[in-house]
């Protein structure tokens, strides 16, 4: 598979299996940040003095991904001389196998490179939504916080103003691989969350009230306020979301709540392609719903409770599920619009478009994030 001409400011994109078979000595390529497939061998044709030092750093891993190999004395990655190509995304070799000569082109700015901290009138294309950040260079240029350290610290004793949190904190940064550290110590654990947690925990106990309320009264009615229970989640979805998760007009400017907006939605806005932080934890989840478990059994009588509470929580299975699968999913084409609505609220403007199952309340409150939405500004370079 020949290289493409890197001068036109298009490069040619290779998957994974292609980059496995450039893996010894005489034959090594490597992926770096923002996806970026490097010809060692052809540098060490040019500079056989560094060899011994190169294949010290990479410790077997030719021709695999070496993203946290510190690389950085090393002159072939300060320029396109021995780019390659790029690292194809899960979307982009589907569509090479399914292309007769195997071979697609990435595009990339006039600069090649991507800054997913400028909000845009446009959604970005996919491929560039796994576009890796450059830590250092995003720490340099905005002073917020850098990645390769442990970030909760960082923003307890970043002596930030809360009008610069809250500009940096909602423009957007891609981690890469994996999900960036938190705590950086055994904590790290308890801030992820697998998709499938959600359905797994929470559909048995769907189940067991609805089919309590089945057992106990009308199936018709029951089904009604189960209907009901899923309506009124999604106005709480939209209220929780805009009012609780988005209270950034009413936070108090003070490094420690700084950190409590980051855990509980901050983090999402910094790194929204995190596929282990775009649902809830259980645990939190618990919190946040005890209130309105206790409200809606008060209420009502108990078994109109237990389906319409079984409705609700339905209601937000849905929601988890479906706001993971918006940001890592190619949606089919009835969910498509649904998908670029949530990603604008992230690439254009945070301030609209708090729906993530629906747009609905958007439209009855004036949020609705439509074409001609302005960007968020940005205040901080």
């Amino acid at each position: 598979m020949a290289s493409a001409d890197l001068s036109s400011k298009t490069s040619e994109l290779f998957p994974k299996s292609v980059l496995a078979t450039h893996n010894s000595k005489d034959d090594c390529w490597v992926s770096t940040q923002e996806r970026k497939i490097y010809d060692v061998s052809k540098y060490l044709k040019d500079h056989p003095e560094d060899a011994e030092r190169v294949h010290a750093l990479l410790d077997g891993r030719h021709g695999t991904d070496v993203t946290n190999v510190n690389l950085s004395e090393l002159s072939f990655t300060s320029g396109d001389e021995y780019l390659v190509g790029y690292m194809a995304t899960e979307d982009e070799e589907k569509e090479l196998l399914s292309n007769k000569n195997h071979k697609v082109e990435v595009k990339l700015n006039e600069d090649n490179t991507f800054d997913s901290t400028t909000f845009v009138k446009n959604l970005p294309t996919e491929d560039k939504l796994s576009i890796t950040t450059d830590y250092e260079r995003d720490y340099k240029k905005h002073k917020f916080l850098d990645l390769n350290k442990p970030l909760l610290m960082q923003i307890l004793l970043g002596n930030f103003t809360k009008d610069f949190y809250l500009d940096q904190i909602h423009r957007p940064r891609h981690y890469g691989k994996g999900s960036a550290p938190l705590f950086g110590n055994f904590l790290e654990v308890f801030t992820k969350t697998a998709w499938w947690v959600v359905p797994t925990v929470w559909l048995p106990v769907v189940t067991y009230f609805m089919a309590t309320a089945l057992m106990n009264m009308n199936g018709l009615f029951a089904t009604f306020l189960f209907g009901l229970g899923i309506f009124v989640w999604s106005f709480i979805e939209y209220c929780l979301h805009r009012f609780l998760f988005h209270f950034d007009e009413w936070l108090p400017d003070h490094s420690i709540f700084f950190v409590i907006h980051f855990l509980l939605h901050g983090c999402h806005h910094y790194l929204p392609m995190d596929g282990y932080r775009l649902v809830v934890p259980p645990a939190l989840f618990i919190v946040l719903c005890a209130p309105f478990y206790k409200l809606v059994f008060a209420a009502l009588p108990y078994y109109w409770a237990c389906a319409g509470f079984a409705g609700g929580l339905m209601g937000y299975i849905c929601y988890d599920l479906c706001h993971y699968f918006l940001h890592h999913s190619k949606m089919p084409p009835p969910l498509r619009k649904l998908k670029k609505y949530h990603l604008e609220h992230h690439y254009k403007n945070y301030q609209l478009g708090f729906g993530v199952t629906s747009w609905f309340w958007d439209k009855v409150f004036g949020t609705y994030l439509g074409p001609d939405a302005p960007l968020s500004k940005m205040k901080y370079e």
